[in-house]
């Protein structure tokens, strides 16, 4: 049940203006999950979620994965998107192919973002292993990466 709210999360900071704890906590129940502010507090911590500006001026909830990912600008960024082929997970393990000898330059980028859950990564010649602390985080990590090569 966590992991579908955790999701659930992702999406509604994702796709809606969440501006406070008490937003979220009333969209989660729309979504008919039963939780508590202490949960929804919590929730926030582990996902880590963090407030920025809009453009209307008002502070709301974006996820750290995001903010990670923009701070990946130029050509390490550019390294980023144009190495990799594809990204999968079994269980805690991402799986990243890259293109031949390109997997350790994208493998100091992701290094060099704070992503959660991430305990140590490995490159190859053209892959690279990702050990996350649990499932949950291998598939959060894996469509935070999917979203950033679709917009990249």
């Amino acid at each position: 049940m966590k992991a579908k709210r955790h999701d659930k999360i992702l999406e509604l900071v994702l796709t809606r203006n969440i501006y406070t704890q008490e937003d979220l906590l009333q969209e989660l129940r729309k979504e008919g999950f039963t939780v508590t502010q202490a949960t929804v507090s919590r929730d926030i911590k582990e996902l880590k979620l963090v407030k920025e500006m809009n453009s209307e001026g008002n502070y709301r909830y974006v996820t750290g994965a995001k903010k990670a990912v923009e701070a990946v600008t130029g050509r390490f960024g550019a390294i980023f998107y144009e190495s990799v082929l594809s990204i999968d997970y079994a269980k805690n393990i991402v799986a990243i192919k890259c293109r031949h000898g390109m997997a350790n330059a994208a493998c100091a980028t992701l290094d060099g973002m704070d992503w959660n859950g991430v305990v140590g990564t490995l490159a190859g010649d053209d892959t690279i292993f990702v050990l996350m602390r649990n499932d949950d985080d291998a598939a959060t990590f894996t469509k935070e990466i999917y979203k950033f090569l679709s917009n990249g």
